[in-house]
């Protein structure tokens, strides 16, 4: 039996387009290198001023200021940080923190939401009139809202208690709402309407349809609103007055103010003190950015 062989010639690239490909892997390898040294140069100085910070916070009350540019604290002295908690109630302080922090974040995401899916739902006359009311509150400065919020809260007796610093995230946020629609935006409407069709209410759209969909958004808006409310200064130092209910940032300055009156001001323990403030969001951030990312990269591509 006869049998027929396929010779098939050898595929050959031309010189030409090798070199070519060559030439356009070390371009890429170059723009690669380039833009690494830029991002790493980029980021020694975003972390520059919190290195500083650290390294500052270990050295010796005389040594505080001394050799800004050294990364390692000569002499070394890590008996600053039992100093703080020697001179301030700092856990009292941080479960304040943690306690205002949270409620602040879960009532804003939640009531950021619940309005963002009305928005995003919901079809009705003057809707985009009212939405854009809504994002034209972020143009107003927080200087404006202080007295009239102030006089709110000191009618209703509730100056001097930790309440104004998250009750008003009851009415949601512009921001927020703003961040959650343009994500249900990008929800097919088509999801809404099969439940409804089968015996959903709104408030179950809102629950189990458009909750669980908009995590990654949720999650960002949770993050904001934590780091914002962690690091307030502005609102404990206007309604607080009781060092047991102060936050981190207001019990940061209470110390600061200590020093100064006392004329002895104690620099390495208010660095110390501003690491154990700083510390706990770096930790959350890190625990979580692979959802704030995620939702940084998915909020973004929604509407």
């Amino acid at each position: 039996m006869a049998t027929i062989e396929r010779i098939q010639a050898p595929v050959t690239t031309p010189a030409g387009a090798a070199g070519d490909r060559r030439a356009d892997d070390a371009s890429r390898g170059t723009r690669r290198v380039f833009f690494l040294v830029v991002l790493a140069a980029a980021s020694t100085i975003f972390l520059y001023p919190f290195v500083w910070l650290v390294v500052a916070s270990l050295k010796p009350r005389e040594r505080t200021f001394a050799d800004p540019f050294v990364p390692w604290p000569t002499p070394f002295a890590p008996g600053n940080y039992a100093a703080v908690w020697d001179a301030a109630p700092m856990l009292t302080w941080m479960l304040n923190s943690l306690v205002v922090g949270v409620v602040a974040a879960l009532t804003v995401t939640l009531s950021s939401a619940f309005i963002a899916f009305g928005f995003a739902y919901f079809r009705f006359p003057g809707r985009n009139l009212l939405f854009g009311s809504v994002l034209g509150t972020m143009m107003l400065p927080a200087a404006v809202t202080l007295v009239p919020t102030y006089l709110i809260w000191n009618t209703v007796g509730l100056t001097g208690t930790q309440v104004p610093l998250w009750a008003g995230n009851l009415f949601g946020s512009a921001f927020y709402i703003f961040l959650l629609r343009q994500f249900l935006l990008g929800v097919p409407r088509y999801v809404f309407e099969a439940a409804r069709v089968d015996g959903a209410t709104y408030f179950d759209l809102f629950r189990r349809i458009a909750l669980p969909l908009a995590r990654p958004a949720l999650i960002i808006a949770f993050i904001f609103e934590l780091k914002a409310s962690w690091f307030d200064l502005m609102k404990p130092l206007i309604y607080l007055q009781d060092p047991a209910l102060f936050t981190l940032p207001r019990g940061l300055k209470a110390i600061v103010d200590q020093f100064y009156q006392g004329g002895d001001p104690k620099w390495e323990i208010v660095l110390a003190a501003g690491v154990l403030t700083t510390l706990p969001l770096i930790i959350v951030f890190f625990v979580g950015q692979r959802y704030f990312v995620q939702g940084i990269a998915t909020t973004g591509n929604r509407g």
